[in-house]
């Protein structure tokens, strides 16, 4: 309905431009337009559209808001154009305006889908108004030598969903995965690592991330017990900061081995992504400093660089400094997220020349952020027009409401997770074939199973607010009811079964005809598509394609068990297999920009 709210806004702009001349030529003198605050209808019976403007424009105008609205409707209705697509206004209570579309136009409006692969979503270009950006979003980013867990689902999945719904939208989009690949921790590691398995830097393969997790542990415990193996760590992070050839193939190696086990759970997921560790960004920290310096930001507090930002206070009160250069001459976290925000929004060659920005972490980072946000727009590296953006998400819990872990108190493997979740799907597509009857090879069985265990762990994720923590429940998210995966995948093999019975429909025999309500309530929803796609662009909130989705097949569900389809005749025969059609296409699509797969059968 996007292109029809554009329209009617345009109309409405125009009634009150005519109708208010005085008013509205000195509300463009400000800067501004007399706002009439166009908005979806909340109600079915309130039409498609609704002005809800009139009382705050009664202030400007000087006018009773049933006044204004009988001038802006007289106004509209002058318009053949407006006529043409639009039924009279009808001005509801005090002053609110309905406004329904006619069906001969949101019966041309659907048939444009048909041959058109963005299902209505504008696609955004660089020489039309809607400006195509560079976009980088960055997610994921697990630390070296650690397996994933299920921490870092979160960011995996809302980030690969966001990127995916910028990428259809037509956005340049980079996907970083900013690895933990640096800092004081790969000191204790190499040591640790030539002492227990020095073969390892002579032979690719000897090590696998399961015994580097291990080692991680066991340097961890030498680091804290044994003085010697601390000075042994401290100057094998020396070395190989200063590039010493042996450190760096222990380096190197303890990487790839992590990058491996990374890539089966990217594999996994369906996740694409660009690593470009911490240690990408190393050449430029001294260039952070010296800009900073040259700013006048930095500040010197006990031996340390530091920049004091306000409203940053500690408990006690007293300002709390973002460590920039730390005593000894090191870099921290901050240091290294200044350095990649200043490379990200630099212009091409010698940077990404991105205009949007997006990290996609925990809530627990947001002071983090907006700390080194702060800073680099105080350093005037941000240039006019660009967005740096933090997406926050809570925490996984279990169902007791509390932290997700295991029986045994640790942090649940993200491998293990999506194991249990296939393991689950196989039992109940299983129990299901066997209550009717069905017999399916092993094949159908793990290919259904592994696509509804992983879409149901993702979904479930997605279809809450990011903001918040949420509750992981097995059993809710493998349901075949509710807003779930199943369910809507359900939908969709439905579509699927229909398609293979019914065969093509023919619009060439008659113009759609839809006459019944049902049908009514499917084409409007069909045609919602292109505002929760933009919605979700500058919201960022990936639940809102979600809870579209689960009302999109809540509506065809309907629509399919209240009217006959395939028994149908002509013309209703092809109308209603169009709307199958147009419904499974927008539920297809609307699951691969969450990044979940679907099925014809299940």
């Amino acid at each position: 309905m996007h292109n029809i709210y554009l329209k009617l806004n345009k109309h409405i702009q125009t009634a009150l431009d005519s109708a208010f001349p005085e008013e509205a030529a000195h509300a463009k003198k400000e800067g501004n337009l007399l706002n009439p605050q166009l908005a979806k209808a909340t109600k079915p019976e309130f039409g498609d559209f609704q002005i809800n403007g009139v009382f705050s424009l009664a202030k400007t105008l000087r006018k009773p808001p049933r006044q204004i609205a009988e001038i802006i409707v007289k106004q509209l209705v002058k318009s053949d154009d407006f006529n043409s697509f639009c039924l009279p206004p009808e001005i509801a209570g005090p002053g609110f305006i309905n406004l329904t579309i006619q069906n001969n136009y949101l019966t041309k409006e659907l048939i444009s889908l048909l041959t058109d692969e963005h299902l209505g979503v504008p696609f955004a270009t660089e020489n039309s108004d809607d400006k195509s950006e560079s976009v980088i979003v960055d997610f994921s980013s697990p630390n070296i030598a650690k397996e994933m867990h299920v921490g870092h689902l979160r960011s995996t999945i809302i980030g690969d969903s966001l990127a995916r719904i910028l990428s259809f939208r037509g956005h340049n989009v980079l996907r970083l995965n900013h690895v933990g690949d640096w800092g004081t921790q790969f000191g204790m590691l190499i040591t640790h690592l030539k002492r227990v398995a020095p073969q390892a830097l002579e032979k690719a393969n000897v090590v696998d991330l399961g015994d580097l997790v291990e080692f991680y542990r066991q340097a961890k415990k030498k680091f804290d017990e044994d003085e010697y193996f601390q000075t042994c760590s401290r100057e094998e992070v020396v070395k190989l900061q200063k590039g010493n050839n042996e450190s760096l193939q222990a380096w190197k190696l303890l990487c790839a081995q992590s990058r491996k086990e990374f890539q089966n759970i990217y594999d996994r997921l369906d996740i694409d992504l660009c690593e470009r560790g911490e240690s990408f960004y190393n050449p430029f920290l001294s260039d952070v400093v010296e800009d900073l310096q040259k700013s006048g930001l930095l500040v010197q507090d006990a031996g340390a660089q530091c920049v004091f930002l306000d409203g940053f206070k500690g408990k006690d009160g007293n300002p709390l400094p973002i460590i920039v250069k730390k005593r000894d001459g090191g870099f921290n976290y901050a240091t290294t997220d200044l350095a990649a925000i200043r490379y990200r929004l630099k212009s091409k060659p010698n940077g990404d020349g991105a205009s949007r920005v997006i990290y996609v972490t925990d809530s627990g980072q947001a002071s983090h952020f907006a700390g080194v946000f702060q800073i680099a727009n105080l350093a005037k590296w941000v240039p006019q027009g660009c967005l740096l953006e933090h997406v926050p998400f809570g925490l996984v819990q279990g169902e007791d409401g509390k932290k997700l872990k295991t029986r045994s108190g640790k942090t649940i493997r993200l491998k293990d997770l999506l194991d249990e979740a296939i393991e689950r799907a196989k039992a109940d597509l299983e129990r299901r074939l066997l209550e009717e009857g069905r017999v399916e090879s092993q094949e159908f069985i793990a290919k259904v199973s592994t696509t509804i265990g992983i879409a149901a762990v993702k979904y479930a994720d997605l279809s809450q607010n990011r903001i918040t923590n949420y509750q992981f429940s097995f059993n809710k998210m493998l349901s075949l009811q509710g807003n779930t995966a199943p369910y809507l995948l359900y939908a969709l093999v439905r579509i699927a079964g229909i398609n293979r019975k019914g065969g093509n429909f023919d619009l060439k025999l008659t113009y759609p005809q839809f006459t019944e309500p049902q049908e009514w309530a499917l084409v409007r929803e069909i045609l919602k598509f292109d505002d929760v796609i933009l919605e979700v662009e500058k919201e960022l909130l990936p639940n809102r394609l979600c809870t579209y989705l689960f009302e999109l097949s809540q509506i065809f569900n309907r629509f399919y068990d209240q009217l006959p389809i395939l028994k149908s005749n002509e013309p209703s025969l092809s109308c209603r297999l169009m709307l199958c059609r147009l419904t499974g296409d927008i539920l297809r699509k609307g699951l691969h920009l969450l990044g979940i797969s679907t099925l014809e059968r299940m």
